[in-house]
């Protein structure tokens, strides 16, 4: 019998997504950072939902308020990295019950910290005890995002310019996994003025699994400098590539568009880093894997 951790995180979801079923609303359904659903003429809704686990995302001991603004904060990337809007969260806590009511109360904190800051409302959700020690959330995100102009991990083609805003590695060993920003405000800022990306998603498990994810979605190759990636200060390559929790978003342009985003003040630096290829994917260290030993 196949576990999970024989199968790796992609090879599960490849048995699972053929599982699922829509109707007519839906648009786009698993497979990028949000699901697509028809609103009206002017909007369509995003739906993401993301968990937090204590041991994998976050240590025994974190401060409770970080806690609770990363669970809502990956949530948000993703709505970001689709160019949307976050709107409205549900929020589900499992938690041991011997565990202090403090601890909920500054998960909490976090939450609604987060919420006013993008104008998310918290409309409820769920708490439940957890037979053993331990703690998680899970979030549920709608957003929205104008009409048919929602940003695919599957629009790119080859010779698109493969670009990441922000900067990348060493995100657990400084804590910037807890307190990230959510390029939500990059990524509106190039749906409105006319300089969508082809493709986006957001860095969560590291470069050297997402873009070829990103790539296979496009279907084509990839080609990455490693010598024009952003590091923070201290950083190696390697991080950059494998150590994930980035949040920012990674990108691709057609090369005439990208010549514009150059030339445009940006609300955070976006690098090229290489470009997709008709053929021949590059290898790159792997980043985080869910279920991989």
């Amino acid at each position: 019998m196949d576990t999970l951790s024989h199968l790796g995180e992609d090879a599960v979801l490849r048995r699972l997504l053929p599982l699922l079923t829509g109707n007519g609303a839906i648009i786009h359904g698993a497979g990028d950072d949000c699901a697509v659903v028809a609103r009206d003429a002017q909007w369509d809704t995003l739906l993401k939902t993301d968990a937090v686990v204590e041991g994998v995302h976050f240590l025994r001991g974190t401060e409770p308020r970080l806690i609770g603004r990363k669970a809502l904060a990956r949530a948000v990337s993703d709505v970001a990295a689709m160019g949307g809007i976050p709107e409205h969260a549900l929020i589900t806590v499992m938690v041991h019950p011997e565990r202090p009511a403090a601890l909920l109360e500054g998960i909490y904190r976090g939450l609604s910290a987060l919420a006013e800051q993008y104008g998310i409302s918290l409309a409820g959700g769920e708490t439940t005890s957890l037979p053993q020690d331990g703690l998680a959330i899970s979030v549920a995100l709608t957003g929205r995002v104008e009409h048919g102009r929602a940003v695919l991990r599957s629009g790119g083609r080859a010779g698109d310019i493969i670009c990441v805003s922000g900067k990348l590695g060493g995100s657990l060993e400084s804590g910037r996994h807890l307190d990230f920003t959510p390029r939500v405000e990059l990524a509106r800022f190039l749906v409105e003025h006319g300089m969508p990306p082809s493709a986006m998603m957001d860095l969560s498990d590291g470069l050297g699994t997402d873009l070829p994810r990103l790539a296979a979605a496009c279907g084509c190759g990839f080609e990455v400098d490693e010598k024009r990636l952003p590091l923070h200060a201290g950083c190696t390559p390697r991080q950059g590539i494998c150590d994930g929790e980035d949040y920012e978003l990674l990108m691709c342009f057609p090369p005439k568009l990208w010549e514009r985003v150059q030339g445009t003040p940006l609300p955070t630096p976006v690098t090229a880093i290489g470009k997709l290829t008709a053929e021949g994917a590059q290898t790159l260290p792997t980043g985080w894997q869910h279920f991989s030993r």
